[in-house]
């Protein structure tokens, strides 16, 4: 059985079985409730150890629903990795880097990083059980890789407004620089009850946390800082 990564805070549980009559009379609302319910469900027992019918009792359904409307287990993991993905990219938007100084968009925008790792541990869940597929739902989504462009082109925005104002190098392109923001948090957390038992104290302290947030904000910062001529 595939093995959730480890997180700080429980993993979200599925919507209430109450829902089951309005659900069931309204296809998005069902949608809804089965692809919340697989995000519990996947992110605690990863692809190969969630079961559908679980799911569609998490989220007060007949499992049939789920083939009705994803067609298959698959179908439905993929769903659940759209929506997981869907969530943090539209929080990403409405950041409205472009209207802030580049020094400061770029601490907004690896802040919230953290921030959204440390509320979402199924996030982190779901993320490590798909590697551990060598991402193969992923590579089969073209929702997935479309929904990454505006916010990657939003970052190179950032990056080019703060080499023309000569507070960021020039030489970082923006996905090797999203990539070192997402995995200077995504490492503090999916290994911090490890890092915390190696190092003899715990990182998961409200201390520890704002520590380290400050600590991720001016590491990236100083990173992109031009190099003395």
């Amino acid at each position: 059985m595939t093995k959730p990564a480890p997180s700080l805070l429980p993993v979200r549980t599925a919507p209430a079985a109450g829902r089951q009559t309005v659900a069931r009379r309204d296809p998005a609302a069902s949608r809804e409730a089965l692809v919340g319910a697989a995000v519990a469900e996947f992110a605690r027992k990863g692809f190969e150890g969630a079961r559908v019918d679980e799911i569609a009792a998490g989220a007060g359904l007949n499992k049939q629903l789920v083939y009705h409307y994803f067609g298959s287990k698959q179908g439905l993991y993929l769903a659940a990795l759209e929506s997981v993905y869907m969530q943090i990219r539209e929080k990403e938007r409405r950041l409205s880097l472009g209207e802030l100084e580049p020094r400061e968009a770029m601490a907004q925008l690896v802040g919230f990083s953290f921030d959204y790792l440390l509320e979402h541990p199924e996030f982190i869940s779901l993320l490590a059980d798909e590697n551990r597929n060598k991402g193969e739902h992923i590579l089969g989504s073209d929702k997935l890789r479309r929904m990454h462009t505006p916010f990657r082109d939003m970052l190179e925005a950032t990056l080019d407004n703060g080499v023309r104002s000569g507070v960021f190098r020039g030489d970082f392109d923006a996905v090797n620089v999203y990539i070192s923001i997402a995995g200077i948090s995504y490492f503090f957390f999916s290994n911090n009850h490890t890092l915390s038992a190696i190092f003899g104290r715990s990182l998961a302290s409200r201390a520890a946390l704002a520590r380290r947030r400050r600590h991720v904000i001016e590491f990236t910062l100083n990173a992109l800082r031009p190099e003395a001529g």
